[in-house]
């Protein structure tokens, strides 16, 4: 799925469709530059996405249910969102 990741300049944003969803979840470049500690470019939003995606795709569907978002209504993630998965992907693969 992640060959449906874009990048999209009008909203300074990275896009991805959340299966099952019918709508897209847009990540901000604030939010990156938050996680990634620097200003980042587009390719290197890309990659950070591509190398934690199931933390992303987690952070999605976790949002969508905490907020009873209805299928086919798009979101945002913000980089707590995003932080608080891969925090718990780290736990679990330390076995905590």
């Amino acid at each position: 799925m992640s060959s449906e990741v874009h990048w999209r300049d009008d909203i300074a944003s990275l896009v991805f469709p959340v299966a099952g969803h019918d709508a897209i979840c847009a990540v901000h470049r604030g939010a990156f530059r938050t996680l990634l500690g620097v200003e980042p470019a587009p390719e290197a939003c890309l990659g950070y996405f591509r190398r934690f995606e199931a933390a992303f795709r987690a952070a999605a569907g976790a949002k969508i249910a905490r907020n009873g978002i209805l299928p086919g209504t798009s979101l945002h993630l913000t980089s707590r969102d995003i932080a608080r998965k891969l925090l718990e992907n780290a736990q679990i693969a330390n076995g905590e």
